[in-house]
């Protein structure tokens, strides 16, 4: 959903779909593996045209930094402006991420609003790293759905359907996934 928004509202030609490789910070329990997660990707991506899916972090065994993806990306497609999108609460700890003001260089930040989050605090950490007309907002439905939540219910043995792609939801219930 949030892919059809930004693409609508920033008028963005084409969402790139990245799953993330070695996750530097946190780990991810259970953790099917990056491939299985770049499975899942493509499955979902399948029938939209809007979407196109990269394996530029899987391919890595490096952590995965966005900086880094950016650089990469830039190389592989040096014409291509790039817009980063991101939930605000994760724009509100953008400080402290690795190298953001490198992100900056090489991307504007979409901000989209999600449950819980406040736009002010993602702002405020923005601007503070003189990303001022470097982002943009993205006014989301409130639906309350996150990787974590689907987790959580594929774990407690409750269904995922409307959540996720069915085809995706398949792959998850076939492979025994996050049981």
């Amino acid at each position: 959903m949030l892919a059809h928004e930004a693409a609508h509202q920033l008028d963005l030609e084409r969402v790139l779909l990245i799953p993330v490789g070695v996750a530097p910070h946190r780990e991810i329990e259970p953790e099917p593996g990056a491939d299985v997660r770049l499975e899942m990707v493509r499955i979902a991506a399948a029938e939209d045209e809007l979407l196109e899916v990269s394996d530029i972090e899987v391919r890595s065994l490096e952590p995965s930094f966005t900086f880094r993806t950016l650089e990469l990306l830039h190389d592989e497609r040096p014409r291509d402006e790039i817009t980063l999108l991101m939930g605000a609460d994760v724009a509100a700890s953008f400080g402290l991420w690795k190298r953001p003001e490198r992100v900056l260089e090489l991307a504007t930040v979409g901000v989209a609003g999600r449950p819980g989050a406040d736009f002010d605090e993602a702002e405020e950490s923005l601007e503070r790293l003189g990303a001022k007309g470097k982002f943009e907002t993205i006014r989301m439905p409130g639906l309350g759905v996150s990787s974590t939540r689907i987790r959580r219910l594929v774990a407690a043995g409750r269904s995922i359907r409307y959540l996720v792609p069915e085809p995706v939801r398949t792959l998850i219930e076939g492979k025994g996934l996050y049981r």
